[in-house]
């Protein structure tokens, strides 16, 4: 049944984009969603997306500062409610950890501190402006071979040397060694524990992919229990996915756990991963951990077109088990350095995505969205995200709502301005933001994104009184935990 309704999709959709090419023009024949993940990967990996500039002083660190705000700031505007900021890069990180050492990106060497805690500040930063920060960590990639010996005394090379196989130029992990899945666990516990991260999202957990065989026959004997060893690999890629979830979610059970795999998830009844999908090639049974509930999210990396990614993009979603789905966009393929991809490509993909009921999308990378490259940004901005949107709330979580705010006060600070505060709402997993919504009827619609004006962490709200006058509008807020539940609404 699945196959047949997969098929059903792909032809009615490569129907519709073919109408969408011949016009030369993209409108949504869904409107936009009220909960939807709207993310970008921001790179901190030789400072691909940010920083730009080295802290090694007071004048640098603010410039240091000043570029992801700015880069903050226009993500915002374009709609984007999730950062995945680079947080454990390979084998170093961007904030004081105990347990690694610092990224060479912040200062051009490992292992010296920037004067500031890179990732304290982009949580507020990001949260200041209504937006979510999922600390991305790389999983299994520790460091390359020239770089170990300047990466000081937190290098794994002299901290858990035995945990590392090198594999041509490069360390990593070996993931059927027991101690990997706690060692990862240990940083996203650090995480976790000192830092109010909305999520942590893993990338590359996951066996390496080149044709040289990773170097793990002596794990292989030692633990393989007379398993097959693909199946021997899978699961030990799952015991890293569930030993960190469960770590997580002992600490902060609000926090979502989600990771990027390999975009095509297997070969399709009808349509081939021509050798490269997650299941077989990398030994990622991601769907799996959807369907044991040790993923809260899936951003696949579908950084393809046409039937190497509307099939793949379904399936997915058909076998999401009730957990969020949110295909990543390769947006960087739009420059002319890279493939130099047809705007219209992004467009039907995102068509595709909303028509098909799909919770959200990533872009990869940010540059490529700030840069505008193709127009994406303002296209973003104007069409496709005209309306703020929500979090999918993760119910198998929590689904008990918090209370309606308490609104103390609702009074004229000027002329033409209105201001209300609320008091803030403590529920038990970690507080709550606030959504306001704003009606020309005197009971506002809140299921209906159009009415939805902005999300804050903010207890107050200023608007134009002469507009809302004038226009008769209606305004109310309700309270939405960090699980996603929306509590009833408050009005003035």
């Amino acid at each position: 049944m699945k196959s047949i309704k997969l098929l059903i999709l792909t032809y009615i959709f490569a129907y519709s984009a073919t109408i969408c090419k011949a016009q030369e023009l993209f409108h949504p024949t869904m409107p936009a969603r009220k909960h939807e993940v709207r993310a970008v990967w921001l790179t901190t990996l030789w400072g691909l997306d940010w920083p730009k500039t080295k802290a090694v002083d007071a004048d640098s660190r603010e410039r240091q500062k000043e570029e992801l705000r700015q880069i903050l700031d226009k993500l915002k505007k374009c709609g984007i409610n999730t950062i995945f900021l680079q947080t454990r890069v390979r084998g170093s990180v961007i904030y004081p950890s105990r347990i690694e050492p610092w990224d060479i990106a912040l200062t051009g060497k490992f292992d010296k501190d920037p004067g500031y805690d890179p990732l304290a500040f982009a949580v507020d930063e990001a949260h200041a402006r209504g937006m979510e920060l999922h600390a991305w960590v790389v999983a299994v990639p520790s460091f390359k071979v020239a770089n170990a010996r300047q990466m000081g005394r937190k290098c794994l090379l002299k901290t858990h040397p035995s945990l590392l196989k090198k594999l041509l130029d490069t360390y990593y992990l070996d993931p059927g060694l027991p101690g990997t899945a706690e060692y990862i666990a240990d940083i996203c516990k650090e995480i976790a524990s000192n830092y109010d991260v909305d999520g942590i999202h893993f990338d590359y957990i996951r066996y390496p992919e080149f044709k040289e065989p990773f170097p793990d026959a002596s794990t292989y004997r030692k633990y393989g229990r007379k398993q097959k060893k693909d199946d021997w690999r899978r699961d030990n890629v799952t015991r890293i996915a569930s030993t960190a979830y469960k770590a997580v979610k002992a600490i902060k059970p609000w926090v979502r756990m989600s990771c990027a795999p390999v975009g095509k998830y297997s070969d399709l009844q009808r349509y081939s991963a021509y050798g490269w999908d997650a299941y077989a090639t990398v030994h990622q049974d991601a769907q799996r951990w959807l369907r044991d509930g040790i993923m809260d999210m899936l951003c696949p990396m579908m950084y393809f077109q046409g039937n190497h990614f509307f099939p793949f993009a379904a399936n997915w979603q058909e076998e999401s088990y009730g957990r969020t789905i949110v295909p990543g966009l390769g947006i960087y393929f739009l420059s002319p350095k890279e493939k130099d991809w047809d705007f219209g490509i992004i467009q039907r993909e995102l068509c595709f995505i909303r028509q098909l009921g799909i919770q959200g999308q990533a872009y990869f990378r940010s540059e490529f969205l700030t840069d505008n490259h193709k127009g994406i940004l303002d296209y973003l901005r104007r069409t496709y995200y005209p309306h703020p949107a929500l979090m999918p709330p993760m119910t198998w979580q929590d689904s008990i709502p918090p209370s309606r705010p308490n609104i103390i006060q609702c009074r004229r600070t000027n002329g033409t301005t209105m201001q209300i505060a609320w008091e803030e709402q403590e529920k038990d997993c970690g507080g709550c933001s606030y959504a306001i919504y704003c009606s020309d009827k005197p009971v506002v619609d809140t299921s209906n994104p159009e009415n939805l004006v902005c999300v804050t962490r903010e207890t107050s709200y200023t608007y134009n009184l002469l507009t809302a006058t004038l226009c008769d509008l209606h305004f109310c807020i309700t309270a939405i935990d960090r699980c996603g539940n929306e509590s009833e609404p408050a009005y003035p």
